[in-house]
C-alpha cells in the first residue's frame, strides 16, 4: 500500500540549511542490536547522516515498539510537508545498504507532504499501532 499523499508542490525545500524532515532511527531492544543479523548498523547510521541532505535531521530513539519489523525508521514531514498534509512515514525491515540513498533522495525532493517516496519505499512502509504513534518523540 502507498503512502503517498497525492499533494505536491512545484518547488523543493530551500537549500539554505532551513530544516527539512526528520529521519527518527529506532536503536532500541531489537534494532541496531545483533537480533537484525548481516547489517553493519553503526555503517547504516552514517550512511544515512551522510546521503541526507543540509537541514535534514537524524534522531536516534530507543525502542519505536515495532519490534517485529526491525529495523524501523520514521520520516517525519517538514513544517512545509505538514502544512501541505503530509504525516510521519514509517518504514520497516530496513536493512537494504541502498535504503539510505532511497531515502535521502525522497527528502531532497520534500519529503512526506511534498514528494512521493522512491516506489522501493513503499516495500517498508507501515502503519504502526495508534498506541505506538502516539509515543513518537515530537521534532
Amino acid at each position: 500500500m502507498s503512502r503517498r499523499t497525492g499533494k505536491r508542490k512545484d518547488t523543493a525545500p530551500a537549500r539554505t540549511g532551513a530544516p527539512t524532515c526528520t529521519v527518527t532511527v529506532c536503536r532500541g531492544c531489537c534494532c541496531g542490536t545483533p537480533k537484525v543479523p548481516g547489517v553493519d548498523h553503526p555503517a547504516q547510521l552514517d550512511a544515512l547522516r551522510r546521503a541526507l541532505p543540509a537541514g535534514a535531521r537524524v534522531r536516534v530513539t530507543g525502542c519505536l515498539d515495532s519490534c517485529e519489523r526491525a529495523n524501523v525508521l520514521v520520516v517525519q514531514p517538514s513544517a512545509a510537508g505538514r502544512a501541505a498534509g503530509g504525516r510521519p512515514v514509517w518504514l520497516g525491515l530496513v536493512d537494504d545498504e541502498d535504503a539510505a540513498a532511497d531515502i535521502a533522495a525522497w527528502i531532497e525532493a520534500g519529503g512526506p507532504g511534498l514528494a512521493d517516496p522512491p516506489g522501493i519505499l513503499d516495500l517498508y512502509a507501515f502503519a504502526p499501532s495508534r498506541r505506538v504513534r502516539a509515543e513518537l518523540p515530537d521534532g
